[in-house]
């Protein structure tokens, strides 16, 4: 959010008013904007309480009781990471529930799911992860909302892109599909949140997804010696599964 706050004030400062036309914002701070003014389209009000983690962890607590489920056997923290890791991956509760089959487990956190969605719905709430799902679906069932934003996000950029989850991928791929004015800035050699649901292959599948995209490789350093570089690029060659690139710097050994 403060990255996010110090684009913004940039914008205006260059474009002056313009600037304030121009949205900046985190993924989720964009979809909050966007379910504030059409979440009635799927049963919301404008007014829907956003549950912190604490929040959640009650709801799920309450739902694990009336399901007879005992915390110390499957804890409320398992059941909740898998909840959001299904939600990261658009995967709603019906769906999670048909998945789950015989394992008796899985079976477990669906009955879970289940109830915890209900309770958020008769709340007139949603948790983190509902804000990006939830946008997604209400671009893929309505079709003027989702043109609505095509024609008023006719170039996008993406920042961090390497640390974008599946929800996030299509929420971006539905904006852009109309004009295809999409920049995206990451590095492949920086991915750490895959334990939270980042998905690598977003930047690794890029030019697959957009076929006239230009790759521009920023491979100067400003801040680190040659030594450090030397040793980072040493390293890093040894991975799979990357896009390649040689850092260096004009700056001195050390």
């Amino acid at each position: 959010n403060k990255a996010a706050g110090e684009l913004k004030e940039r914008l205006v400062r260059m474009l002056g008013r313009d600037g304030n036309d121009i949205w900046a914002g985190t993924f989720h701070s964009t979809c909050v904007r966007i379910l504030r003014r059409h979440g009635d389209r799927l049963g919301y009000s404008s007014h829907f309480t956003i549950y912190d983690t604490d929040d959640m962890k009650r709801v799920i607590k309450e739902c694990q009781k009336q399901l007879h489920i005992d915390d110390k056997m499957l804890p409320h923290r398992s059941i909740l990471n898998e909840i959001s890791r299904a939600k990261d991956a658009l995967v709603n509760e019906q769906e999670y529930m048909a998945s789950a089959g015989s394992d008796y487990r899985k079976r477990q956190i669906a009955g879970v799911y289940c109830s915890y969605q209900e309770m958020l719905r008769a709340n007139d709430a949603m948790d983190f992860d509902d804000l990006i799902a939830n946008t997604v679906r209400l671009f893929r069932e309505h079709a003027d909302v989702l043109e609505y934003y095509q024609e008023k996000f006719r170039y996008i950029m993406v920042d961090e892109y390497q640390d974008t989850n599946h929800a996030q991928y299509v929420f971006v791929k539905l904006l852009a599909q109309k004009y295809r004015n999409i920049c995206v800035v990451g590095d492949d050699d920086q991915s750490i949140y895959s334990f939270r649901g980042a998905t690598i292959e977003n930047i690794l599948s890029f030019e697959q997804e957009y076929k006239n995209a230009k790759v521009i490789r920023l491979e100067q350093n400003y801040r680190s010696t040659s030594n450090i570089l030397n040793a980072a690029n040493g390293v890093i060659a040894n991975n799979t599964g990357r896009k390649g690139k040689t850092l260096w710097t004009a700056n001195a050994g050390g």
